[in-house]
């Protein structure tokens, strides 16, 4: 169906500019002295009517010669041809509506009027069509131009999808391996332990991929897998770990699965475990206007061995952040005073 004639406020918008197109009409009509005011009117007004539902034609003609597929000439010769014929149209039903009218119309002789005008209302006619044909065609090249920023768009969604999925796969096989080899350091210290520590470690997994098919999570959820994370770790470390947490009206945010994860995982390897003592890991997570802000800090040892890692951990949290959000989203990392502070900002989206 043609887009003008599917919704009645186009119909109602395109009828409304096709009367200050007929009124043009009466007053070119009037101009050549032949006619006054309201006869001009009585017989351009509804010519300009009908005509307008001829040009409508137009819209299927620029669809039929597409300009990236079509020949400059072929276009301008079907235009052309098209313009004549529905001009000689227009013309014949204007004769028809003249006669129709020159009885009431209160002009003696209109019927002589008409070969005076013929010429004007036949280029009048070519004008209009050509113009209806020059004005579907820019409409066809905005709609093209819409639909490729759409498919562009697309693309960039796709592309940031396939960026998460792939950051998102990194952190499984990076805590599983930490938790084996955590695993095998008390298979032979305790025994009994690196049982509980198994089945701690299947308990967590079986949450975690519980939640492999949502996009985001609210924070209190998160937080909930950090503590089932932080009770993996307590069977190696005991009471030299423990934590604090603090979200308030926050943990009803939405933030990416096993976020946090990462962040704590480094606090416990380059942190805790390096304490002769341990020390409490805190976070805290609140929100300020439309931003929350997530902090994480824990204990360090100044001397500590400074390892390499594996390349994970922050970046893989700046890189999903960075694809979330872009330039809105934010990670600040420091060391202080023998502390480990770990600053996230994101926008605040709640479910």
């Amino acid at each position: 169906m043609h887009p003008i004639l599917a919704r009645r406020g186009r119909l109602a918008l395109y009828l409304g500019l096709w009367v200050l197109v007929g009124l043009l009409l009466a007053a070119l009509l009037a101009g050549e002295g032949r006619l006054g005011w309201r006869a001009a009117a009585l017989v351009a007004l509804p010519l300009a009517t009908a005509f307008s539902f001829v040009c409508l034609s137009a819209w299927y003609v620029s669809r039929g010669l597409p300009l990236g597929t079509t020949g400059a000439f072929r276009i301008a010769a079907t235009a052309a041809t098209a313009a004549v014929i529905s001009s000689a149209g227009w013309l014949a039903l204007a004769r028809g509506w003249i006669a129709f009218i020159a009885g009431g119309a209160g002009i003696s002789d209109l019927r002589g009027v008409f070969g005076t005008i013929d010429g004007l209302l036949f280029g009048f006619g070519v004008l209009l069509y050509l113009l209806s044909i020059a004005v579907a065609y820019l409409l066809a090249a905005a709609e093209a131009s819409q639909a490729a920023e759409r498919r562009g768009l697309q693309v960039q969604v796709l592309a940031r999808e396939a960026e998460l999925r792939s950051l998102r796969a990194q952190i499984d096989p990076h805590f599983l391996f930490n938790s084996l080899h955590s695993i095998s350091a008390l298979t032979a210290a305790d025994p009994a332990a690196a049982r509980r520590m198994c089945l701690l470690l299947a308990e967590f997994l079986r949450e975690s991929l519980a939640l492999g098919g949502e996009q985001r999570i609210t924070l209190a959820r998160e937080l909930a897998l950090v503590e089932r994370f932080l009770s993996i770790e307590r069977v190696r470390f005991g009471d030299r770990l423990q934590m604090d947490v603090s979200a308030g009206t926050a943990g009803a945010c939405l933030v990416p699965p096993l976020l946090l994860q990462p962040i704590v995982e480094n606090a416990v390897t380059h942190g805790i475990a390096h304490m002769l003592h341990g020390g409490t890991i805190r976070i805290a997570a609140d929100r300020a206007g439309g931003a929350l802000r997530i902090v994480v800090e824990n204990p360090c040892d100044r001397d500590r061995p400074r390892g390499r890692g594996a390349g994970v951990g922050l970046a893989n949290v700046r890189a999903r952040l960075r694809a979330l959000h872009g330039q809105d989203a934010w990670l600040y990392a420091e060391e202080r005073d023998g502390a480990w502070r770990v600053e996230l900002t994101m926008p605040a989206v709640e479910g």
